[in-house]
């Protein structure tokens, strides 16, 4: 395979004999402003389609973690690097309140133990009866939204009274049509990069609700603000 058909779907102006260095690097440097607009454009219109459920779903997150609370996060892929991230985020705020947070794939050990003895489509669910309680939270993170894995990871959260959030992209697949979800943030592209690049606002935006919501004072009955 040539070099132009390598990189071909990426940057459809490189071709083999490219020659004219300036030109080439001209056509990056256009390539690469046209992504980060659609990138920053997507961002806001989903951060705006998604503020209603983010302002939900920070509030009831916030309880969660003030009655005690943990926050379990999972996906597969790029996308349990960004779940790390997000369960990073709780967990080590560079400001804020640090949170109990878990990226169920961290432990290696133990997801290719459960992987290997009942299936991997059981590596989260299992980890989810194994740690998880009433009070806690589960955050599963994709680009589909129809991982088995995760949907099975969902169902039992919710089965065992979690509160269930999803992050999808393209239509959100089968997280957004799961009754076992509680709040779906669906990002409407058909680019897994343009979606982890949303999701990851979406993932701050949340964290920073949730943090605005823990700071502030609540009254006791017969008080006044």
């Amino acid at each position: 395979m040539s070099a132009a058909e390598n990189t071909g779907f990426l940057y459809p102006f490189i071709e083999g004999d490219e020659q004219d260095a300036d030109s080439l690097l001209a056509d990056l440097a256009s390539s690469a402003r046209l992504k980060a607009r659609e990138s920053a454009a997507l961002q806001q219109a989903t951060l705006a389609s998604c503020a209603e459920q983010i302002g939900a779903a920070g509030v009831a997150m916030a309880q969660r973690f003030a009655s005690g609370g943990r926050m379990y996060t999972f996906g597969n892929g790029g996308s349990s690097t960004d779940a790390a991230t997000f369960a990073s985020l709780f967990a080590q705020p560079i400001a804020g309140r640090p949170l109990p947070a878990l990226n169920l794939a961290a432990d290696q050990a133990v997801v290719t133990a459960l992987g290997n003895d009942v299936g991997f489509d059981l590596v989260f669910s299992r980890q989810i009866i194994a740690h998880a309680s009433d009070r806690d939270i589960a955050v599963a993170m994709s680009t589909s939204g129809n991982s088995t894995d995760l949907m099975r990871g969902l169902t039992e959260a919710s089965q065992r009274g979690l509160l269930t959030i999803g992050f999808a992209g393209y239509d959100g697949g089968q997280m957004a049509a799961s009754p076992e979800v509680g709040f779906c943030f669906v990002v409407p592209s058909q680019s897994v990069h343009r979606i982890q690049e949303s999701q990851a606002m979406l993932g701050c935006r949340l964290w920073t609700t949730v943090q605005r919501h823990l700071s502030t004072p609540t009254n006791t009955p017969g008080e006044t603000p």
